[in-house]
């Protein structure tokens, strides 16, 4: 696991009308501050990333669909340099990501619907504090294909 990633399960209430997801409250010990909340949707084998944040700390919840979120750590005084790390989140496995500021990051769709991806941002977006790379560039030593073992 990365250092400073944060994975809480996330707390769902079902009834017969439907349910209430929870995502974030300003009184967990992880949430830092708010900037923002957005949403993106991904298609099922689309990629968004790689993209860093020099400042912005993620929190990152998947209400509808699925996706493999993954993060990849390039920091130079980190204890966990190096590392990639997979996380399967959505309607199977709800929960919430934190993540660090100047962690790598970027999200695959998968299954059969398009997902729906939240991040209550620490501060608002802007451009000067974000850097992207393709999906595919080889800075990050990521394959995004299916593994079968």
């Amino acid at each position: 696991m990365i250092d400073g990633v944060i994975i809480t399960p996330l707390r769902q209430i079902v009834d017969e009308r439907g349910k209430v997801m929870h995502m974030l409250r300003n009184d967990a010990n992880y949430f830092s501050s708010f900037g923002e909340i957005y949403f993106s949707s991904v298609y099922p084998g689309a990629i968004k990333g790689w993209h860093i944040h020099h400042q912005m700390i993620l929190n990152y919840a998947v209400p509808y669909g699925m996706i493999k979120f993954v993060l990849y750590d390039d920091r130079p005084d980190s204890k966990t340099r190096g590392e990639i790390q997979e996380i399967f989140l959505g309607q199977d496995n709800y929960c919430l990501v934190t993540v660090p500021s100047m962690v790598w990051n970027g999200f695959k769709g998968i299954g059969s619907d398009m997902a729906i991806v939240a991040n209550c941002a620490s501060i608002p977006h802007s451009p000067e504090e974000i850097e992207r790379l393709d999906p595919f560039d080889p800075l990050i030593p990521y394959d995004w294909a299916i593994k079968h073992r």
